[in-house]
């Protein structure tokens, strides 16, 4: 592994999948123009020492904050990116690492303005348009999000994760075929990306193709056994069609391994559509399920104690 801060853009699975980043964003090493000019030949010696101590210190600080961001002790870390900052004004790594931070606590306005100040330093950075796109995702301005991340891909096209997000933002707009089409160019990346194959599912339902949505989860679940969300789909649309039996069985086993996704705002989260949350509130209300939810409630009570 390189050396240098990797930030995971987008986590996988159990948090909300919009922006569902596999990249790993390798600060130090992966933005070209490291280094800023600091001392030209004109500049008094002194302060060219000055200069370097200041760039020194600020490197120190901002590798300070990229430590604790690996351990995910995100509030130390901001301040010592902020001041960072300060002291590496023309540093898009700086910039790119702050804008990260404030992302991670949720200070989402904050974090685009650092972004943008690192776009401003390398404006063909796709690095920095994809993470702009995963901020105006966050923040719910669909369309803006859109637009950076097909700038991003535009000098990347072949981001598997950029692709997905692009296919997730096509989704939040409903252009559902636009959306299907950066699906099916991230699988081509890798034909194991189960989460392509079932967010293609997820649209086929909305539209009715209930059959095509069961074909698309039985591929996700062939590539990914212990994926909980397509074993879950995949089971309220056969309890949907009628084969309530192994709709149900598959159902418990889903929720065995992921009990958060008995919770309907979670799914919503994660880009399940109105069709398919009504049908989920009705499968999960059958006494069936409602009892593996007891059992496993019990089971989590008892590990506490």
């Amino acid at each position: 592994m390189k050396s240098g801060l990797c930030v995971m853009l987008s986590e996988a699975s159990v948090v909300p999948k919009p922006i569902y980043f596999a990249l790993l964003v390798c600060l130090w090493s992966g933005v070209s123009g490291l280094q800023p000019a600091w001392g030209q030949a004109i500049v008094p010696r002194t302060l060219e020492l000055e200069y370097k101590e200041l760039e020194d210190e600020g490197l120190q600080l901002a590798r300070q904050a990229e430590q604790l961001a690996q351990f995910q002790q995100y509030q130390p870390a901001l301040p010592r990116a902020q001041l960072a900052v300060q002291l590496l004004p023309d540093d898009i790594r700086a910039w790119f690492l702050l804008g990260r931070l404030y992302l991670q606590t949720d200070d989402v306005e904050r974090g685009i303005e650092s972004l943008e100040k690192a776009r401003s330093l390398e404006p063909q950075n796709e690095l920095v348009l994809f993470t702009l796109g995963s901020a105006h995702f966050q923040n719910e301005d669909y369309q803006k999000a859109a637009d950076y991340l097909q700038e991003g891909l535009r000098f990347k096209p072949d981001q598997l994760a950029a692709l997905f997000d692009l296919g997730n933002t096509y989704y939040k707009l409903n252009r559902w075929s636009e959306a299907i089409a950066q699906y099916e160019k991230a699988m081509s990346q890798d034909e194991m990306f189960w989460p392509g194959v079932n967010n293609i599912g997820l649209i086929q339902y909305e539209q009715g193709q209930i059959d095509r949505a069961i074909a698309s989860w039985r591929k996700a679940v062939s590539i990914e056994s212990e994926a909980a969300e397509p074993q879950l789909a995949l089971a309220v649309a056969l309890y949907v069609k009628g084969d309530r039996e192994q709709g149900l069985r598959m159902g418990s086993a889903a929720l065995e391994l992921d009990p958060g996704y008995a919770d309907l705002e979670f799914l919503e989260a994660n880009l399940w559509g109105q069709r398919l949350l009504a049908d989920t509130k009705m499968f999960l209300e059958t006494p069936r399920i409602q009892e593996t939810l007891a059992q496993l409630s019990e089971a989590e009570f008892n590990m506490q104690r």
